[in-house]
């Protein structure tokens, strides 16, 4: 067995023992509740623009932090497109999903770039929320570990990118932390 061989049935076997979380009835209803929201980065996108509706001072801010997360979902659909790995076939998932395609997790790649961008902005709540999104695309058995963390890498990576932009001339928002280097200096 090679290296490969070894990575994929670590990733089989973690996705096996958290979808197997699934055989409760309360954890299996969260985690298609967080499955239906994020499809598409939906709950992060009216997230963004419910923050830009309530929060006119730093409306500016608000709407790049959405299209930040948006542009990092466009991402992960061009990778899922040119990578195009298999959804897992060893596990019976609890949802259906919008594609066949696994690498990376689109929902990962939305709810960490939201993460990023909001956190910008000050929002925490965003972070709990952002883990048990990804934490149930393995409970609902629709992506590998491996899908996940490369997804959240992705979102967290494309919003990072964007967090001088986000913060450019909007008052209220330099120098709120949130991301590693939001601060200003070497790191940005």
């Amino acid at each position: 067995m090679d290296h490969k061989d070894d990575l994929g049935g670590i990733d089989r076997r973690i996705l096996s023992a958290l979808r197997a979380r699934g055989a409760d009835p309360r954890v299996a209803g969260a985690a298609r509740a967080l499955s239906w929201a994020g499809e598409h980065g939906a709950l992060w996108l009216a997230a963004g623009l419910a923050g830009a509706a309530v929060d006119g001072g730093r409306r500016h801010a608000w709407l790049r932090a959405t299209a930040l997360t948006a542009g990092a979902h466009v991402a992960s659909m061009g990778v899922k497109r040119i990578v195009r790995r298999p959804r897992p076939a060893h596990v019976e998932p609890l949802v259906r999903t919008a594609g066949r395609h696994s690498f990376p997790s689109s929902h990962a790649t939305s709810a960490a770039a939201a993460a990023v961008a909001f956190g910008a902005l000050g929002v925490r709540a965003v972070r709990p929320l952002a883990a048990a999104m990804c934490l149930s695309r393995l409970v609902v058995g629709v992506h590998y570990p491996s899908d996940v963390a490369a997804g959240a890498a992705l979102g967290a990576l494309t919003a990072r990118i964007g967090v001088r932009w986000l913060k450019a001339g909007v008052p209220g928002v330099s120098g709120v932390s949130g991301v590693p280097g939001a601060q200003g200096g070497a790191h940005d």
